[in-house]
């Protein structure tokens, strides 16, 4: 695709770049001797998000008309003969199976988000044309749309075009929605996963770790807890056989609350030069405040894989031995539960969790279903579930929900018991390695753990336990007859979704 712009940019310099961004009126010298860049849009607009397609019933999501995404085009390919431009080019994906070549094009007046996709991009090695192209326009307003606001996905020609938006996550998403939409055809499945190593040597497992934004899923990636480290953030790809293809050279982190104890590796790495930080509070001297939510809660790094402590490249793994299906929760849902494949796509299609600020005002702190708690898949989201019920049945992927919210009820109520980062890890340790003693439950039908290596707290793991003690028995039937009649009706609603699936709540 020809770039007809006033001055364009290609592939600069990491440090040209950042000589751009720290001009922005927007950019702070941080006391790192990073950045640190406020931004007017601090989470993804997934209302103004649509898929171009004049077969609407092919998507789940919205969709826009060919003819009427044509015209924006037109109109945001005239706006960019008149700018400076950068471009970037780089892979999703370090492997040769799953890697795209993808390139963002960008106003160089927004500089730091072209810094950023470039921590995340792994390197190109070759000429090659685009597969995947992301043209980006932060201060070109889309008049008539949500807030003015569009994010138009043009999968036919693997193109997404951003108007009036200077959040770094359309960038990054803007790319792997399209990658996301890509494994599905050649017959994988993408994933907003996380991937990590457990244990050392001969013993290590790898895991992925599934979860929406905010939910705890870097948290529980980059947890060393039980040797291993590291392996993937954000995306991955699962394919036949178990085989698992990673996407990003680094990750694009919450750091709202962020300390040295809770997440050891963010931490290191948010205060590295070459990191860019986006809207975290800070004060004229540079001092950064993580638990200041003046901006937003949704503060975020953008940390290159090369300053993520253990950090293995995710072209070194080849399997995945087990996933993680992350549900933040404040009720009746056990801190695990290990789950049949008719109940593991079941439980991945349902998607429950507590929304964060990641997702917006809309989002945040309410109950949500989202299907494979990846609110990008640009198809019927259901077709999630179904291919992941088909790549169960090639592999040997044990499957396991984790809850990384509460039991007894939501934060502040005096029966609520936490489940903190360490009872996961121990989990994710004693999954690994052996150590978790199983038993039916018998309102859900999947195992629930008797004992957990590391865990002294059975109510944390039968939760049923909890209610009884504190007398709350009724209560507890009455979530369990609510959920089940709530998860049939929800799985009812999507027509191509296989029946063993539905029949699995």
């Amino acid at each position: 695709m020809e770039i007809r712009a006033r001055s364009v940019l290609f592939n600069p310099d990491p440090a040209v770049l950042r000589g751009y961004a720290a001009a922005q009126p927007s950019a702070h010298l941080t006391e790192f001797g990073n950045l640190d860049v406020i931004t007017t849009v601090t989470a993804r607009s997934k209302g103004s998000t649509f898929i171009v397609s004049d077969e609407p019933q092919q998507h789940t999501d919205p969709v826009i008309a060919r003819d009427r995404y044509d015209a924006l085009a037109a109109a945001q390919d005239d706006y960019i003969a008149g700018q400076d431009m950068v471009v970037i080019d780089g892979y999703i994906g370090d492997h040769p199976t799953a890697r795209m070549r993808c390139r963002l094009v960008i106003e160089r007046s927004n500089a730091n988000i072209a810094a950023k996709q470039q921590l995340l991009y792994f390197p190109t090695d070759d000429d090659a044309d685009p597969e995947l192209t992301v043209i980006y326009t932060p201060n070109l307003p889309a008049l008539g749309f949500p807030e003015d606001r569009g994010i138009l996905v043009d999968l036919d020609n693997g193109v997404t075009r951003v108007f009036n938006a200077d959040y770094f996550g359309e960038s990054k998403m803007g790319g792997l929605r399209m990658w996301d939409a890509a494994m599905y055809r050649r017959g994988g499945l993408a994933m907003h996963s996380g991937l990590k190593l457990v244990g050392d040597g001969s013993k290590r497992r790898a895991g992925l770790v599934v979860g929406l934004s905010g939910t705890g899923k870097t948290t529980t990636t980059f947890s060393r807890a039980g040797g291993g480290g590291p392996v993937q953030d954000d995306y991955v790809a699962l394919y036949p056989g178990g085989k698992v293809y990673g996407t990003e050279a680094g990750t694009f982190a919450k750091v709202y609350g962020l300390t040295p104890e809770s997440e050891p590796a963010v931490w290191h790495g948010a205060r590295q030069v070459r990191s860019y930080l986006e809207n975290v509070a800070i004060d004229d001297a540079g001092k950064l405040d993580f638990f200041d939510s003046s901006h937003t809660e949704n503060s975020r790094a953008v940390i290159s894989s090369a300053d993520i402590p253990g950090f293995i490249a995710p072209a070194n793994v080849d399997t995945a031995d087990f996933m993680l299906i992350l549900n933040r929760n404040a009720n009746i849902i056990p801190a695990v539960a290990r789950l049949s494949k008719d109940q593991a796509a079941a439980y991945f299609m349902l998607g429950e969790t507590q929304g964060t600020s990641a997702g917006g005002h809309a989002e945040a702190g309410k109950f949500l279903r989202v299907p494979g708690t990846n609110p990008f898949f640009a198809y019927r989201h259901e077709w999630q579930a179904n291919r992941l019920r088909e790549l169960l049945d090639t592999c040997d992927l044990e499957v396991f929900v984790l809850n990384t919210g509460r039991v007894g009820g939501p934060d502040g109520e005096e029966q609520s018991r936490k489940i903190t980062p360490a009872v996961s890890a121990a989990i994710v340790s004693a999954i690994a390695h052996g150590g978790i003693e199983w038993v039916t439950d018998p309102d859900f039908g999947y195992e629930v753990a008797a004992s957990v290596s590391g865990v002294d707290d059975p109510e944390l793991l039968q939760p049923r336990l909890l209610y009884q003690r504190q007398q709350r028995s009724a209560e507890y039937a009455a979530i369990v007859s609510d959920l089940h009649r709530d998860r049939r009706e929800h799985l009812a609603g999507y027509r191509d979704l296989l029946p063993e699936i539905a029949a699995a709540v």
